[in-house]
């Protein structure tokens, strides 16, 4: 009985649906307005503003052979169509297809037909237009929602792309011509490094140098003197912009002939290793075959290094003090330092035995120059044997287990450092530290320091009960990689005080190192075998223990503590004996070089246009 009476509502929706479909149209009240015809370039009647787009993408001899004939048999084939008339012939010419960058008639074709100059776009091939997808799909759509809407037309592959049946054969081509690029690039990718491999490397002209009938290069006198003024300037201390701004007084020549110098074009100079002789390869290269754009080589790409490749303008350890001073360019050299590059000092007397000083703004030191400078160390066997060994299994507290009872610490979080305000109130009146590390005992020290000290970082004073914070990129790297200490977690220390002579320093001991962890890790640290255990969460951080170590209080009392040493054997002041971290470097004499510069710096503008 539903049933029927389903069927039957059915019956009665579907002949309301037939009767309104039974229109009659009253022919004096109706009219039809028929659709525009769309544009057929094929229709030699419609009159057509026509632009013609010709591209090769390099400079050689044969291809200028290509852009020629390309304008020319174009300019004909539009005066073959009585009612096209051509607005212009856009050419590109050494220009890459595969973004819009440097494509200055391309770009100026388009802006015309936003502004209504264009009806038609007449080119070669896909390939002409664009070698990336997205470029040439997306802006041949861009012109064809214009209004009135702007076609193309590729005359190779005979497809019109206002045509409602071209996008698919488009969309292949222009993947096709995309691949055909990229082809390409890794082709001539792999004939560069085969080259670059093989003893055949690159050499481009520079300042200095020439090019012998071979290729090779050769020193060019007149331009040599230059280089070589602005390596021993900078030797002798001057800045780039000291140098640039002297290079430009005396109107001394660029590369490129012009005598417009800055501090980036001195860097440039300083920076070229084929000045002391060498050739090292691929030192940019190209991710994206899309945008071109050339990126440092930071280990992405392989490398050759060739020595003694040609005649030499300064020599390599010149060089060699060049880069490591241009690497610290922050770095000032004290006025009674000899030495161009500072030394490393371990200290082999006292409570800091075995600790290294730290300079908190030369990066040419590496983690592993500390690790050797400490290993230099030998511990005193005297004191050693007058140690008593325990027998009773005292242990010392970590203090990581006592949070928040030491007064004095120091945290390490996202590259800087920070230090309580207890300490920074203990460095008065100059408000400056010195830090020490002993690699071997995971140990960091804070010794007070002048102003004039070298090694000596500046603790602004803290605002009431904040800490302060101290950036210093070659100080927070050293620490973290001597320690084993992970970047993305946060570490703090809790040290103790000692006072004598004058001078305050705390010890840290980064093995009872308070760690706090990204919020986010803590399932996945709780997962791995019940790694670590919670003690305090916030948002940011929480602080975990090793569950391993939650068996023991800490170590034996008596393990090699420097405390057992009295008072007047702390000798806090402890200055320690120089550590060579690296082969001496044989520079120039530095009396041969302030005569040379001066000899250059103060010719008259006449004298020296003459001999250069």
């Amino acid at each position: 009985m539903i049933d029927e009476e389903r069927r039957q509502e059915r019956r009665i929706e579907k002949e309301r649906v037939r009767r309104r479909m039974r229109v009659e149209i009253d022919p004096e009240n109706y009219e039809y307005i028929p659709e525009k015809a769309p544009v057929d370039f094929y229709d030699t009647s419609v009159h057509q503003r026509v632009a013609v787009y010709v591209r090769v993408s390099t400079d050689d001899v044969q291809q200028t052979t290509s852009y020629e004939l390309q304008q020319k048999y174009y300019k004909d084939f539009v005066e073959q169509h009585p009612n096209w008339e051509l607005v212009d012939i856009y050419a590109d010419e050494g220009i890459s297809g595969t973004s819009l960058a440097h494509r200055d008639a391309f770009n100026r074709m388009i802006k015309d037909c936003k502004d209504g100059k264009i009806d038609l776009i007449l080119t070669k091939s896909v390939s002409r237009f664009a070698r990336n997808i997205v470029i040439c799909i997306g802006m041949v759509r861009e012109l064809a929602d214009m209004r009135p809407p702007v076609g193309v037309l590729f005359e190779s592959e005979a497809i019109f792309s206002l045509n409602e049946d071209s996008q698919m054969a488009l969309s292949f081509l222009a993947t096709m011509a995309e691949e055909e690029s990229h082809t390409r690039s890794r082709s001539m990718e792999t004939s560069l490094r085969m080259r670059l491999d093989n003893g055949i490397p690159l050499t481009p002209k520079l300042l200095g140098y020439t090019h012998d009938e071979s290729g090779n290069l050769i020193v060019n006198p007149n331009e040599a003197i230059t280089v070589k003024l602005a390596f021993y300037m900078y030797l002798l201390l001057y800045s780039t912009q000291e140098i640039a701004d002297r290079f430009n007084q005396q109107k001394r020549k660029t590369f490129l002939g012009n005598d417009t110098w800055t501090a980036n074009s001195i860097v440039n100079i300083l920076r070229q290793e084929r000045y002391c002789g060498d050739v090292l390869t691929r030192k940019t290269f190209t991710p994206n075959f899309r945008d071109h754009l050339s990126k440092k080589n930071r280990g992405e790409r392989p490398q050759s290094r060739y020595l003694n490749h040609h005649e030499a303008i300064i020599s390599r350890d010149d060089f060699i003090a060049v880069q490591s001073m241009l690497d610290n360019s922050h770095f000032q050299r004290a006025s009674d330092n000899k030495s161009l590059m500072p030394s490393l000092y371990v200290i082999e007397r006292g409570l800091l035995r075995g600790f290294v000083r730290m300079h908190p703004r030369w990066m040419g030191f590496r983690p592993q120059d500390y690790i050797e400078a400490g290993q230099s160390f030998q511990p005193s066997t005297e004191l050693s044997q007058s140690i008593e060994q325990p027998t009773n299994g005292f242990q010392v507290v970590r203090t990581d287990l006592l949070a928040g009872t030491s007064n004095f610490r120091i945290s390490f979080a996202e590259g800087h450092l920070t230090i309580g305000r207890n300490i920074v109130q203990k460095l008065k009146p100059d408000y400056c530290a010195e830090f020490l590390i002993d690699p071997a005992g995971k140990r960091l020290a804070l010794r007070s320091a002048a102003k004039d000290n070298r090694r000596a970082v500046r603790c602004p004073r803290p605002q009431k009960r904040y800490s302060c914070y101290i950036n210093s990129k070659p100080l927070y790297n050293a620490i973290i990689s001597i320690f084993g200490w992970e970047p993305d977690n946060r570490y703090r220390l809790n040290g103790n005080l000692y006072e004598a002579d004058g001078t305050v320093v705390f010890l840290f001991d980064a093995e009872c190192a308070e760690v706090f962890l990204k919020s986010y890790k803590i399932p996945f640290a709780e997962a791995n075998e019940n790694e670590v255990s919670i003690l305090k969460s916030t948002k940011k951080y929480t602080q975990v223990v090793m569950s391993d170590l939650l068996g023991s209080f800490g170590e034996p009392f008596f393990t090699v503590d420097q405390c057992n040493l009295r008072r007047d054997e702390w000798r806090l002041n402890e200055n320690g004996r120089i550590f060579e971290t690296r082969k001496p470097l044989n520079i120039t004499d530095e009396n041969i070089m302030q005569k040379y510069v001066e000899e250059e710096l103060y010719r008259t503008e006449e004298h020296f246009g003459e001999e250069i």
